[in-house]
């Protein structure tokens, strides 16, 4: 069930951060509203490796599109060819 408090519950914000675990933020509301959320660092850290992993993944596929796809064939030789301390 998600932690939503009040942005008051601030002025006691040790307790607000208590409340702070892995998988778990905790949602401040200013007037009855969704405002801020507040997350473990490792919450944070993950969301922004894949929020930079969809970003490589976006750039592949554009990539691909535009410039033509590698076969499976051409992958594994170049691979190879890197394995084998060719350029």
């Amino acid at each position: 069930m998600p932690n939503i408090k009040p942005i008051s519950d601030l002025r006691n914000y040790t307790e607000v951060l208590h409340d702070v675990a892995v998988g778990e933020p905790v949602f401040l509301t200013k007037n009855g509203r969704g405002r801020y959320a507040i997350v473990d660092i490792r919450d944070y850290e993950r969301t922004q490796a894949t929020l930079r992993l969809m970003n490589e993944l976006a750039k592949g596929r554009k990539s691909g599109e535009e410039k033509g796809w590698l076969t499976l064939e051409d992958v594994r030789a170049h691979f190879r060819a890197r394995a084998n301390g060719e350029a």
